[in-house]
Parts: C-alpha cells; sequence; structure tokens
C-alpha cells in the first residue's frame, strides 16, 4: 500500500528535479575550471556570477510564489525548467564570462519561476503532518541527481580525454529530459483557485513566520557559494576528476541523510535538525580553510554534506508548517527569496576575499557564523517552548 504521502505529483516533481540536477551538478563541478582555466576568468567572476544569479533567482521567487497562489503552480513550473534548459546552453558553449554570466542568469531566472510554486504545489498535494518527509524525499531525489550528473562528467573526462566544454555539453541532454516531464504534473491549485471564492493573499506573514525568516536569512549571509569549495579543493592540488569526484562524495552524503533529516524534522523540532546542519557546516568549513591535506579534505566535504540534507527540506517544511493555506506560494516566496539575496552578499564578500588571495578567510568567516547561527537557533528553540 502506498504511503499517503508519496503522491502521484510528489513522485515526478522528484524525478523532475533529479533530471534537472544531474544537468546542473555535471556541470557546476566544471564551471570554476571552465571559468578561470578554458575561458581564462579571474576567480572574483566566480563569486560574481554565482551571487548574481542567485539574487536573479530570488527577485524572479519574489513574483512566482505569489502569483502562484492566483494563477496556478504548473505553469511556472514547465517556464522555469524550460528556462534553466536554455540557459545552460548558454553556459557550455560560451567564450567568455559575460556570456557565463547571462547563461546562469537564465538558468537561475528559470530556478526563481519553478521553485517556489514547485514547493507549494509539494504542500498542496501531502497532508501538512508529513511536510518534512515530503520535502526530505524530494531532497533525496534532487541530490540523486546530484550524483548522477558529476558521475556522467567523469565518464565524459575519461572519454574525451579531459575536454571540459564537450563534457560540458552533456548536461544539455538531462535538463531537456526534466523540462519534458513536467507536462505529467497535475495541478490540482488551479481546479480550487477556479471552484473556491477568492481569498485574500496580500495580507502580512504570521510574525513567527518572519521571525523565522529573518533568522534564516541573517545566518545564509556567511555561507560562501559552494562553488569556492570546489576551487579551493583544485587549490590544494586535487585534480579536475578529483574535483568531481570529491563533489559526488559530497552529494551521495547529502542525498542518504535527506530524507532520514525529513523525517526527523517531523518528529521533532525543525529548529534541531537545522541546527546540527549547522554545527556540520561549521566543522566542515573550519577544516577545509585550515588543510591542505587531501583525506581530510574528503572527510570535510562528507561532513559537509549533511549541511544541505539537515537544512534545505527542513527549511522548506519548516516555512510551509508556518504558512497559511492561501500564502502558501508566497511564504515560499519570501523565504527563497530573501536565501538567494543572502547568497549574493556572501558570494561578493567571498569571491573579493577569495581574489585577494586570501583562501583560508572566507572559509573561517564563514564556519564562524555557523557556529553562531547554531547558538541563535537554539535560543530560538528554547523561546519557542516558553
Amino acid at each position: 500500500m502506498k504511503s499517503r504521502w508519496l503522491t502521484r505529483n510528489l513522485i515526478i516533481l522528484t524525478l523532475v528535479s533529479l533530471a534537472q540536477d544531474a544537468a546542473s551538478e555535471l556541470l557546476y563541478p566544471l564551471l570554476p575550471l571552465l571559468l578561470t582555466g578554458v575561458i581564462g576568468a579571474a576567480p572574483f567572476t566566480l563569486g560574481l556570477i554565482e551571487g548574481c544569479a542567485e539574487a536573479a533567482a530570488g527577485f524572479t521567487k519574489l513574483y512566482s510564489g505569489k502569483a502562484s497562489d492566483r494563477l496556478g503552480r504548473k505553469p511556472f513550473i514547465m517556464a522555469g525548467y524550460g528556462a534553466a534548459g536554455l540557459g545552460k546552453a548558454l553556459v557550455v558553449t560560451a567564450t567568455i564570462w559575460q556570456l557565463v554570466f547571462l547563461g546562469r542568469v537564465a538558468d537561475r531566472i528559470g530556478k526563481g519561476l519553478r521553485s517556489t510554486p514547485r514547493d507549494a504545489l509539494i504542500h498542496d498535494s501531502v497532508p501538512k503532518e508529513d511536510l518534512g518527509k515530503a520535502f526530505g524525499f524530494h531532497r533525496a531525489g534532487d541530490n540523486l541527481g546530484a550524483v548522477i550528473g558529476p558521475l556522467l562528467a567523469l565518464l565524459g573526462l575519461s572519454l574525451l580525454h579531459d575536454d571540459i566544454r564537450r563534457v560540458a555539453i552533456w548536461a544539455l541532454i538531462p535538463a531537456f529530459i526534466s523540462a519534458g516531464l513536467t507536462f505529467f504534473i497535475r495541478d490540482k491549485s488551479r481546479a480550487l483557485i477556479k471552484s473556491e471564492p477568492p481569498q485574500p493573499i496580500s495580507g502580512p506573514l504570521p510574525a513567527n513566520l518572519k521571525r523565522a525568516i529573518s533568522i534564516l536569512v541573517l545566518i545564509q549571509l556567511t555561507n560562501i557559494p559552494d562553488i569556492l569549495l570546489l576551487l579551493r579543493l583544485h587549490d590544494i592540488g586535487f585534480s579536475v576528476r578529483g574535483v568531481v569526484l570529491a563533489y559526488v562524495l559530497f552529494s551521495a552524503v547529502t542525498m542518504l541523510v535527506a530524507f532520514p533529516a525529513g523525517y526527523l524534522a517531523d518528529r521533532f523540532s525543525p529548529h534541531i535538525i537545522y541546527t546540527i546542519g549547522l554545527v556540520a557546516f561549521a566543522i566542515a568549513y573550519f577544516m577545509l580553510g585550515y588543510t591542505n591535506n587531501h583525506r581530510l579534505a574528503l572527510l570535510a566535504l562528507v561532513l559537509y554534506g549533511f549541511f544541505p540534507a539537515l537544512t534545505d527540506g527542513v527549511g522548506k517544511a519548516w516555512i510551509a508548517g508556518l504558512s497559511e493555506s492561501n500564502q502558501r506560494g508566497k511564504a515560499q516566496g519570501i523565504y527563497q527569496a530573501s536565501m538567494n539575496f543572502a547568497v549574493l552578499g556572501a558570494g561578493i564578500w567571498g569571491g573579493a576575499l577569495w581574489s585577494q588571495g586570501a583562501h583560508e578567510w572566507p572559509l573561517m568567516i564563514a564556519a564562524v557564523g555557523a557556529g553562531l547561527g547554531a547558538v541563535a537557533l537554539l535560543f530560538e528553540n528554547f523561546r519557542d517552548r516558553d
């Protein structure tokens, strides 16, 4: 008997995300090497491109989440995955960093169009008490794609003699498969919109929801883009294939931990699960900033793999659980957009420090920020219990 939370929409959306993540994560570990090695851009452009791309996603999420509460989820999901495929096509064919910039922005605009309506549709499709499991399942599928993608990159590097650009083009295949799968989504929200009387969706979010978003965004301001971690591995002597394989290891850990994290978030306070993820983040970043030893660096990546597993899906489920039924898209939009803007800030300061040759300092600062964030969430948890 199928579990009541394992719905058709959840399965299809997980497959869509799996294929899209396979495309994204095939390309992602190659991107710093494509930019700095093949195209010849400065390391600062990595932080700038990723930060601006995430900001573009953030602005789009502010619109798409709220609009999907009125117009339905499916049109935004389909448009988002289509735009992501076109953005990747621009990235893999670019010969100057400005075109990579445009491609990444287009890709992330696609993410902004689809992410909050997709997460709101997951919320629409499963019982509220099972949100942690549902988002954890989706996150696990996401990260299965993040394992498949780099493995395809490794295969391509082997077959194509480390030709980074030719391997990057492979990312287009799963990207367009992902877009095609969106046609099979069933959008119940559109039927509800037509059958139910209009409800106001422009009112303010509940105070506890706004407080939770504010805390998580402040923590995110210290989280530099993961792409700089991959550049760090290259700096301490990892080969191109070694960087990709290390990224596979990171993604595999996240995949394995994501669903148990969601299950525990349903049973216990999401504050606690999120806090554990921040502790893992702080230790991993400190290790990566401190060591040049390859084994310790890989151990740090394993530990870092716990961070997105314990925070990404848990954070979305946390926000979903605090949101009203007529503000699901809006709440996810504000939360995820704010997190994207925080990534922009972290990308700029992290990339600027990195370009000055201070590769250890961005990692150490991020580690301290995560540690302080863990303390703040513990206090918040005790406050909620009082």
